[in-house]
């Protein structure tokens, strides 16, 4: 169920990302750096601040995985050698947890307010369907399967950002293989 789940939100939300000129093609890019630093760094730590959050805050906490790949992904371009040791709370914004977006988004990527404000909204857009798709399923959040299923999320989401991150750098897929 979490594997087929996964798929198809993957699938739906690269659709959506696709149409929004985010992504290039139906392959999320990634790099292996890019990815251990989420599944081996920042999962536990980030499923901590969003289990606290969630009730209050779901879209935010289903968005924000996808700001923290862009985050790093950005980094991993600029200059992987220093933020390779960047911990999980340096994303955070003044606030921690609550503006981790807001720092990443202007003091990381740099976006000028309009730009910032586009890819807010679709990654926003990107969450909303995600919790659709959750109800849609009959998925209570609640539950060990509701808790599992959000962990699947935030790791698509995480993937889906630092796709669009590397995208915007100009990173492309040629052949099956990422390049510059």
């Amino acid at each position: 169920m979490l594997d087929n789940f996964e798929t198809v939100l993957e699938d739906g939300l690269v659709k959506l990302c696709r149409s929004a000129g985010l992504l290039d093609s139906g392959m999320l890019q990634s790099s292996p750096d890019i990815d251990s630093k989420w599944k081996d760094e920042y999962l536990e730590a980030y499923v901590a601040d969003a289990v606290e959050n969630f009730n209050s805050y779901p879209e935010s906490t289903v968005a924000w995985p996808a700001f923290l790949g862009m985050a790093v992904a950005h980094n991993w371009d600029t200059d992987w050698e220093r933020h390779s040791r960047d911990r999980y709370c340096d994303y955070y914004g003044l606030r921690g947890f609550d503006d981790m977006d807001e720092h990443i988004l202007s003091d990381i990527l740099g976006l000028d307010a309009a730009a910032a404000a586009r890819l807010s909204d679709s990654v926003s857009g990107c969450a909303v369907a995600a919790l659709s798709l959750v109800r849609h399923e009959g998925i209570e959040a609640q539950t060990a399967d509701g808790f599992f299923v959000l962990v699947r999320i935030y790791c698509v989401m995480f993937r889906l950002g630092s796709a669009m991150e590397l995208k915007r750098l100009g990173y492309r897929m040629v052949n099956g293989h990422q390049s510059a």
